[in-house]
């Protein structure tokens, strides 16, 4: 379990890193000590409004590398599996199994799945190059973009990316150059259309159980028995006999196109 986990970070600690290129700015950095008296660190040059420029930037970096594991996240087929395994625990009526953490962990684990060609890509094209030094760090965030670009405009309806090409007032463009400030949006609401289209579909079956139930208990004059209380055993039986977990799942890789 231990290797397990320790290849998985392997796996992830170079995504993770490609993705601080969007954040990296240059600074160099000059120490002096005299005695004990205190130490004095100086960033980018020596005049006083180059210090504080440089200062504002990283602390701007140090922001946004705290909320870059969420945006990598936006960027990835993860909005959709987590909402459409909570609808199945809705569906199923069933309020804490499986738990936050089961459904969480989950959905990271297909996510590493179905976006390991996409970090395989980003790994060979742009991070490699760059540990060899025979690109720049602007190019190899320009490579690492390309691919998952590449990934969400095919996930995302044409319909959402010109809502915010529009917005954006941006000219007619190809695929290729659009910024990600346009791509990003327009993939996560696509997202969120097609998690709640799923969901909807697995509502079904499990509505109708609940009105033939009701159905059944009204004609048995048992009105003041809660339909909750035989319709949860049978919503569970189904879904044990048919392999409801290996369908969603199923469903939700061959919904990304693998």
């Amino acid at each position: 379990m231990k290797k397990s986990f320790l290849s998985i970070l392997r796996r992830w600690l170079p995504i993770l890193v490609v993705f601080g290129f969007i954040f990296h700015a240059s600074a160099q950095t000059n120490i002096t000590t005299a005695g004990f008296g205190p130490v004095q660190i100086t960033l980018g040059g020596q005049s006083g409004p180059q210090n504080v420029d440089t200062s504002v930037k990283l602390l701007i970096i140090l922001t946004l590398l705290t909320l870059a594991p969420s945006i990598l996240l936006l960027m990835t087929c993860f909005t959709r599996v987590a909402i459409v395994l909570s609808f199945v625990r809705t569906a199923l009526q069933l309020q804490g199994t499986p738990a936050n953490q089961i459904i969480i962990g989950l959905s990271l684990f297909i996510t590493y799945f179905v976006m390991a060609p996409v970090w395989e890509n980003i790994n060979r094209d742009a991070l490699q190059p760059y540990q060899a030094q025979q690109i720049t760090s602007q190019v190899a965030m320009d490579r690492a973009s390309a691919h998952l670009r590449t990934f969400m405009l095919k996930q995302t309806r044409p319909k959402d990316v010109e809502l915010f090409v529009a917005m954006a007032k941006l000219q007619p463009t190809s695929p290729d150059t659009l910024p990600l400030r346009v791509v990003i949006p327009a993939f996560v609401i696509s997202e969120l259309r097609t998690a709640f289209q799923m969901g909807f579909l697995i509502f079904v079956p499990f509505i109708l159980i609940d009105l033939v139930v009701a159905t059944v208990l009204m004609s048995m004059g048992m009105m003041m028995m809660p339909p909750t209380t035989f319709s949860i055993p049978l919503k569970l039986l189904l879904f044990v006999l048919v392999d409801g977990w290996s369908l969603v799942v199923q469903s939700l890789v061959h919904s990304l196109g693998m």
